[in-house]
């Protein structure tokens, strides 16, 4: 009696195992490293900070532009000043949004356009003294030197 050839089960689930793998992986890179995923980490970076009132670390997230409009320690002493002191918080929660890809964008109209920015909207929930209030803001990351920063929006 002859017997056909026929391929080893083993190899049908070897490559469907590699193919599984490979899936997984590529899933996992777009969901976790993909621009937009890397952006939005750095605001929530940002935001865990200011929420600690870390105003050192928030202040080495910002873009060199920014970085320009104040000193560190000028931002250290507002931040701490205005929204702890004058608001009569300790702290707040916070929200982000889903990322907009902003093909160009100017952070004041005479400021050089930056390409491939993500925008994303940001409110900050607050309880204090003067009571419950959410302050809402536009921020903006581009990449600088492969690393995501931050940039606030100062067109009028």
């Amino acid at each position: 009696m002859r017997r056909r050839f026929q391929p080893a089960a083993g190899l049908f689930i070897g490559i469907g195992a590699i193919i599984i793998v490979v899936a997984i992986v590529l899933v996992v890179r777009i969901l976790f490293f993909s621009p937009a995923n890397q952006a939005k980490a750095t605001v929530e970076e940002f935001y865990l900070y200011e929420q600690e009132g870390d105003f050192s670390n928030s202040w080495n997230l910002f873009h060199p532009l920014m970085k320009e409009k104040f000193t560190k320690g000028h931002y250290i002493q507002d931040r701490a000043h205005v929204f702890m002191n004058h608001f009569g918080v300790e702290t707040f929660t916070f929200t982000i949004s889903e990322p907009e890809e902003l093909k160009q964008w100017k952070l004041s109209k005479e400021a050089e356009e930056m390409q491939n920015i993500y925008k994303f909207s940001v409110t900050q929930t607050y309880k204090g003294k003067y009571g419950h209030f959410d302050l809402h803001q536009n921020i903006y990351t581009a990449k600088e030197k492969d690393e995501w920063r931050i940039l606030w929006d100062y067109n009028k």
